[in-house]
């Protein structure tokens, strides 16, 4: 593969508009560019005197659409057909690009204005630059089809002024047009990377070639927190093309001239390992977390919640749990690194290139600016590609052979690589007034801290971890008493972000728990909602625009039952009502419908797809996820044990995007919190029982 274009070069440039837009109030221009716009994020926008259009992207591509989107915001302020976009994905640079990790769905929300701001300042610039040259009010002046045009049919392109633009000084404050001047943004639009990924011309991070690349595979402790006690390497090294086998941090890595090799070298290899952590197990998980969740600290409180319990005429208690999850990428982990005498580059599909730098240069002993890092697309990623551990391999294992490797993990390896969704357990207390509304709402919460597992520690005792309580402590029902605490378990299997977070367990255990309250208050499950949420007009929307869709209120077709559930997450909201029946014993979601207000929408297309991706991930956790943990090990290792939702279990998905003027919100990860209740809720209307554990099968 070719490298990017280094950003030397880039800025370097040959004559053509460069605008950088910076995170920082100070800076200087690079050489040939224009001075920052000193806004607040952004990326870099650059026009050639080719005419050609390149926008720098500084997020991942997994999937989720951004490339597209991206290009949309610019073409659109800029004046140029979308086709005229050319993307590369930038490099590591905090000054101009900020902090780039790909996570929490910000991409849209972070960089929308600077985008907008880069594509409105260059068209100020050219329309400036075209009014010098040909003497005439800039005003008169516009960009049409990719041309700039005057007055007197005079016109030119864009590279014909690029130069002559880049010597003005770019606007610190863009006008960006009017609303109804918008011909991309706000519409459907067909993705731009489509093209090459169906005919196969999309490099991932595991198609990456390199000249004299050698491949590796790492034997990693079977059980969480092992060490190597010995190892022989004779029976390895046997294996022809095997080149190398060497301890790294993680394990053992057998070297060789292709994947074959490495693989059929690591199974010759012999390894002895310190097992600390070879007890634990999934009952002794769930107990340990049953034991805990009385006792964490406070992370929401109102009112009187114990007054509220003990002089209710009603009580519920119930507790759910949900098991740890693994991310699961089609594409598993992989990554590619060159370490030479003085710096080092990287190939990787990386949610986080910023934090690869950074960790690749503390293990090489170079200063950052040694190190380069070339994202790739991403064959999924759902937080799992943010972390560092499977490209330090590679760095581990190029910086011992001298040599280019790219380390690639097999599909048991991916799965027994931890990182997982946490395990939690959820202890409610519930309480209804005399006419059967909630009055006193008690949550008690035990799991993993993502936080704590990321800094490498042991839980702090005390500490709220914010990723474990996220769809708990803003919960949107106006209930009078309420508390929420959080305690954090000391267990030692690593955990991670993992698609919506904590939104994904707690929208789950919260969305059906009030189901179980309302229907004891003898409480239609949606009317109990909206009486609940007059501080939250958008939750109301979309949970009315949801529960129309599928027919709420009107009778279910015989042997199905219909459920509902709303989530805030990420600055969106988002409603799901679904309709399952039982195909024997096995529940079967037979449709859902969805409605989301994320704001101002950039691509509705997008947002579509993403709804429903978030959806299969939702029902695929609920129906089927699970990691069991026996001997301190995962007994799931590949998609026979641990099956994704197929197509043809797929239920009917109906998605409305509201309009709305709020600030944008984030999409890629709001459809799958509520996918589960959703569902679940349907069957407890359908048999009249509550379903407190997952997964369901």
């Amino acid at each position: 593969m070719s490298a990017p274009i280094s950003r030397r070069r880039f800025l370097a440039g040959s004559g053509g508009l460069v605008l950088a837009f910076t995170l920082t109030r100070a800076g200087k221009a690079a050489a040939g560019a224009a001075p920052p716009a000193n806004l607040e994020s952004g990326g870099f926008l650059r026009i050639g005197e080719d005419s050609s259009v390149t926008l720098f992207i500084p997020e991942a591509e997994m999937g989720q659409g951004i490339v597209t989107s991206f290009a949309m915001i610019v073409a659109d302020e800029l004046g140029v057909p979308l086709d005229r976009v050319r993307t590369e994905f930038a490099p590591v640079d905090e000054k101009s690009f900020g902090r780039q990790i790909t996570g929490g769905s910000r991409s849209i929300r972070t960089r929308y204005k600077s985008l907008r701001d880069a594509g409105a300042a260059a068209r100020q610039l050219l329309l400036a630059a075209a009014g010098a040259e040909w003497s005439v009010d800039p005003a008169a002046c516009r960009i049409d089809g990719g041309k700039v045009a005057g007055p007197e049919g005079k016109s030119s392109t864009l590279g014909a002024l690029a130069r002559r633009a880049s010597k003005l000084p770019a606007p610190a404050q863009p006008a960006w047009k009017p609303d109804a001047q918008l011909a991309l943004i706000g519409h459907p639009t067909p993705r731009l990377d489509t093209p090459a990924k169906v005919r196969g011309e999309a490099t991932y991070g595991i198609d990456v070639r390199l000249p004299g690349l050698l491949t590796a595979v790492v034997e990693r402790s079977p059980s969480f927190g092992g060490e190597v006690k010995r190892f022989d390497a004779a029976k390895a090294k046997a294996v022809p093309g095997v080149r190398q086998v060497v301890q790294i941090p993680s394990g053992v890595a057998v070297i060789a001239d292709h994947f074959w090799a490495a693989r059929t070298g690591r199974e010759a290899l012999e390894v002895e390992w310190n097992e600390p952590n070879a007890s634990l197990s999934s009952e002794g998980i769930s107990a340990e977390l049953a034991r805990l969740a009385p006792s964490g600290a406070e992370a929401a409180k109102r009112g009187d919640p114990d007054r509220a319990l003990a002089d209710a005429k009603q009580r519920l208690e119930a507790t759910y749990e949900v098991p740890y999850l693994a991310h699961a990428p089609m594409e598993p982990l992989n990554a590619t690194a060159d370490v030479k005498a003085d710096r080092c580059e990287i190939w990787a599909p990386t949610q986080a290139p910023g934090m690869v730098r950074d960790s690749a240069a503390r293990i090489c002993g170079f200063p950052p600016e040694r190190i380069q890092v070339h994202p790739t697309f991403l064959g999924g990623g759902f937080g799992r590609k943010a972390n560092t551990d499977y490209t330090d391999e590679a760095v581990h294992c190029s910086k011992k052979a001298g040599k280019p490797v790219q380390v690639v993990y097999t599909r048991e390896d991916d799965m027994a690589a931890a990182q997982y969704r946490p395990a939690a357990y959820s202890r409610f207390l519930g309480a209804l007034d005399a006419q059967g509304w909630p009055v006193a709402w008690v949550h008690q919460i035990a799991s993993p801290s993502i936080l704590a597992s990321m800094a490498r520690s042991k839980p702090a005792p005390g500490r709220i971890d914010g990723t474990s309580v996220e769809g708990a402590a803003n919960l949107p029902y106006a209930i009078p008493n309420l508390r929420v605490t959080y305690a954090a378990a000391d267990i030692p299997i690593p955990v991670w972000f993992w698609r919506s977070v904590g939104s994904s367990i707690n929208t789950y255990v919260t969305e059906c728990f009030f189901d179980e309250l309302a229907r004891l208050g003898g409480k239609d499950p949606l009317q109990a909602r909206l009486r609940l949420l007059g501080e939250h007009p958008r939750h109301a929307r979309v949970l009315q625009v949801a529960a129309e869709k599928i027919g709420w209120g009107k009778p279910a077709p015989s042997g199905t039952g219909r459920g509902i559930a709303v989530a805030e997450c990420f600055g969106s909201i988002v409603a799901q009502a679904a309709e399952v029946t039982l195909e024997g014993d096995a529940p079967r979601v037979l449709r859902v419908t969805c409605a989301l207000d994320c704001g101002k929408v950039v691509n509705p297309s997008t947002i579509v797809a993403q709804m429903e991706s978030g959806i299969v991930y939702g029902l695929t956790a609920a129906l089927q996820g699970r990691i069991t943990i026996e001997a301190g090990r995962p007994v799931q290792r590949t998609f026979y044990d641990y099956p994704v939702l197929r197509m043809a279990a797929m239920p009917r998905i109906d998605t409305v995007v509201i309009q709305s003027d709020e600030a944008h919100g984030g999409v890629g990860e709001l459809g799958t919190p509520p996918a589960a209740p959703a569902m679940i809720n349907g069957l407890l209307a359908l048999t009249g029982k509550p379903v407190r554990k997952l997964p369901i099968s």
